[in-house]
């Protein structure tokens, strides 16, 4: 399906190049994202300043996320660009919990935005990755708060503070803490607020207390760049990417339908250009381990 065409792009970098980038961060985001981008588009990224990321929800639950992750991250990058009147933003977003096709462990999914309201399109970088410190506990003591601070790479990751109660919500004793004294002071105060001499430790998940999910968060722009890479072949708009995903890939040994991906689907948001692909040849047959009747 096509529509007549618009201006095309020559490239992406052609229509990037010299820009001013504003990426929607307080917590450092742009040490990630920054570099990946100015050498690969040479545009020029530049932070806000006094811009509070905290208003569109906290990992300690003290603001709770306004909206869905990409609706999120699209509301920081239209509120970094009231803020500074450019016309092209970056904006970042992750969510921790199980993963969906192996609960029984965390992972990290991170949204990396770009919109670019001068072209009135915007494209999306996505990173899902089992690399997380990601947990909590319930601990009674200064001791079990020091065994599990380094369990989860303090103090090159940050550890939160919290009270325990079961009658209310938890209150924030101090977060970002990358220093023995400051766990121990905070641990401290927290069993001595507690009826029940308990306290809650928790990975600090925002990014400049945590190498970890920063390294997911460039992860998910270099999947930003590859995308921004991918130009409509009817417009040459950048961010040819998948829509849908057709399952049904025939097993290798039977030939019955799998829940793998059998053929995708790309569109151009700019002009509606739509192409199907299959997968490539050494691809087009299901391991017999996923097959609904050859492993039951």
């Amino acid at each position: 399906m096509t529509t007549r065409n618009k201006t095309p792009f020559k490239s992406a970098r052609a229509l990037l190049a010299g820009r001013v980038a504003v990426i929607a961060t307080k917590h450092r985001k742009e040490q990630a994202i920054a570099p990946l981008l100015e050498s690969t588009f040479g545009v020029k990224t530049r932070v806000p300043s006094d811009f509070d990321t905290d208003s569109f929800g906290t990992f300690t639950r003290e603001i709770k996320r306004p909206a869905d992750q990409l609706t999120t991250a699209r509301l920081k990058a239209d509120a970094a660009l009231k803020l500074t009147g450019e016309t092209l933003a970056i904006a970042s977003e992750g969510s921790f919990g199980p993963h969906p096709q192996l609960p029984v462990i965390a992972c990290d999914r991170e949204l990396v935005l770009l919109i670019d309201q001068q072209q009135q399109f915007e494209i999306v970088g996505e990173a899902v990755s089992t690399e997380t410190n990601y947990r909590s506990q319930i601990i009674q003591s200064v001791e079990e708060a020091l065994i599990f601070a380094q369990s989860v790479g303090f103090p090159d990751h940050g550890v939160v503070v919290m009270s325990a109660s079961s009658h209310g919500p938890m209150q924030v004793i101090a977060k970002g803490i990358t220093m023995a004294a400051d766990l121990v002071e905070a641990v401290a105060l927290a069993l001595e607020r507690s009826p029940a001499k308990e306290a809650h430790i928790e990975t600090d998940m925002r990014a400049l207390y945590n190498p970890t999910r920063m390294r997911v968060i460039a992860s998910a722009t270099q999947d930003l760049i590859q995308t921004i890479g991918q130009l409509c072949p009817a417009c040459g708009c950048p961010g040819f990417s998948i829509v849908q995903r057709q399952p049904g890939l025939p097993c290798g040994l039977c030939g019955a339908p799998t829940e793998l991906t059998r053929s995708v689907l790309y569109r151009c948001q700019r002009c509606q250009f739509q192409q199907d692909s299959q997968p490539p040849a050494a691809l087009q047959f299901a391991d017999p381990a996923y097959c609904p009747h050859c492993n039951p």
